[in-house]
């Protein structure tokens, strides 16, 4: 697997965790994986650009 399709399907795989709709088959392949790490690292930095979007859209509904 190339490394673009590996880490888009890092990206999917946590993305679908944040919204609670990830597939048993897809957790099966992901439990798979050599290492735990580059989902810990996309899931982090997911959370880090929901948290500023949170934040931006509060500012810019408050300060308008």
């Amino acid at each position: 697997m190339n490394h673009v399709k590996y880490y888009l399907s890092i990206v999917k795989s946590v993305l679908s965790s944040f919204l609670g709709v990830q597939t048993q088959k897809q957790y099966q392949k992901d439990a798979e994986m050599p290492s735990f790490i580059p989902f810990v690292v996309v899931g982090i930095i997911m959370t880090i650009l929901f948290v500023l979007t949170i934040y931006m859209v509060v500012n810019f509904l408050i300060f308008k």
